[in-house]
């Protein structure tokens, strides 16, 4: 759907209301009330009483502030609230939508893929920013520079990405008071609000800056370079493999902690936390380091992807190394495959990815499996050895011949 046949009454170009209920405009409620989600914990603010009321004698923390009053801490947080929405929550969402020239419907579309909660007509939640940013996603799709479709799509990958980046950004953060001051995980979280407005522009510059290299790293991956790994993967292939229709192609690989589970149960929170911590930084950098891209981790597994054959097999043997030599991590079970995947959502799918899985529950503590199509793309590479093993019947993929892959020649990654 593109500007021109989007649904006049469905879609995201639908127009709003000529004439809007008068209590959408009825600028003596427009002081009247924050959401709740505009409060720490959902306290009730009595945002009629100047900030300069509050007396001299208030205590950072105090749950109960004299009558008429704002704890300091609510103060603070206030304070940060209105520097990162750009100013005061004045407007209703209809507002909003109609300052758009959009429905109402229209605008809950795009708040809902950016992951907001729902509001009623009359919580006044938005600020100006908020109608500029729902203006700009608009007007991409007014100009014909991207479908609807496309613009809920983008729309709800920045919404998901900055959510969970932003939960990683306050646990470590957190988390480093706890250590480093020696307070409580509460006072920490109390603490956040008064670090927060030091770090906020330095955050969000980092966030553009890298934002601009991974848009250009992956203009390079999946469209420069595509056409190549296309061509690399026609080796040894009939022509009739499940994955034959899929776009790109990629080496797919798993590491799995052996024994996670067992060990989860005797560890308590922050010993846990260390682990998991410890495991994603190792794996993040190997990755990295690589060349490839680490898709995701699920607790004790991490899924990652790269653009050769010879790249996936360089990091599954890091991998495996690593964990082979770390004093804290148990070892890990590791398998690549080569094969044509499906990236959408930010995830890869297809039987390349199932099979990855599969191989890495059928791997011994230590070792990395691959299929034998991925062998014949690094049978002539010097750098690798390959060790046949036991046919296998895989669930989803029958019999299989899995091989054992081990350092040949070279000194594999250098991590610096």
């Amino acid at each position: 759907m593109n500007a021109d046949n989007a649904h006049p009454d469905t879609g995201l170009l639908a127009a709003a209301p000529s004439e809007l209920p008068e209590a959408a405009f009825d600028e003596s409620a427009l002081e009247a009330a924050v959401p709740d989600d505009a409060v720490p914990n959902g306290a009730v603010p009595d945002d009629t009483v100047p900030a300069d009321t509050v007396p001299d004698n208030a205590e950072p923390g105090n749950s109960a502030p004299a009558t008429g009053t704002m704890s300091t801490d609510r103060l603070a947080a206030r304070a940060l609230e209105q520097r990162l929405l750009g100013g005061e929550r004045k407007l209703r969402r209809r507002e909003v939508a109609a300052g758009a020239g959009v429905s109402l419907l229209s605008a809950r579309k795009l708040w809902r893929a950016l992951g907001f909660p729902n509001l009623g007509d009359e919580d006044v939640a938005f600020t100006e920013r908020d109608q500029a940013a729902l203006n700009t996603i608009v007007d991409q799709v007014r100009t014909g520079k991207l479908t609807e479709e496309a613009a809920i799509s983008v729309t709800r990958a920045i919404g998901q990405m900055t959510d969970r980046m932003v939960v990683w950004q306050i646990e470590a953060l957190v988390e480093d008071m706890v250590h480093q001051q020696g307070v409580t995980d509460a006072v920490a979280r109390k603490r956040l609000v008064d670090l927060l407005p030091s770090l906020v522009d330095a955050l969000e510059e980092i966030l553009v800056y890298s934002w601009r290299r991974q848009l250009n790293a992956g203009v390079q991956r999946l469209a420069v370079r595509a056409e190549a790994g296309l061509a690399s993967s026609e080796e040894g292939r009939e022509g009739d493999e499940d994955d034959a229709p899929l776009p790109l192609a990629r080496g797919v690989g798993f590491a799995d902690l052996v024994s996670y589970t067992s060990l989860s149960r005797r560890m308590n929170e922050k010993t846990l936390a260390q682990l998991v911590q410890r495991f994603e930084n190792k794996c993040a950098e190997i990755i990295s380091v690589g060349g490839g891209r680490l898709v995701k981790t699920v607790g004790d597994e991490v899924l990652y992807i790269a653009e050769t054959p010879a790249a996936c097999a360089e990091i599954s043997l890091a991998l495996s190394q690593a964990f082979n030599e770390d004093e804290i991590l148990p070892q890990a079970r590791v398998a690549m495959v080569w094969g044509r995947i499906l990236s959408r959502l930010g995830d890869i799918y297809g039987p390349t990815v199932n099979l990855a899985a599969r191989l890495t529950s059928l791997a011994d503590p230590g070792t990395v499996l691959v299929d034998s199509m991925t062998a014949a793309a690094l049978e002539k590479d010097e750098r690798f050895v390959l060790v046949p093993r036991p046919a296998e019947n895989v669930r989803g993929f029958g019999e299989i011949l899995p091989l054992e892959l081990q350092r040949g020649r070279g000194k594999g990654l250098v991590l610096d």
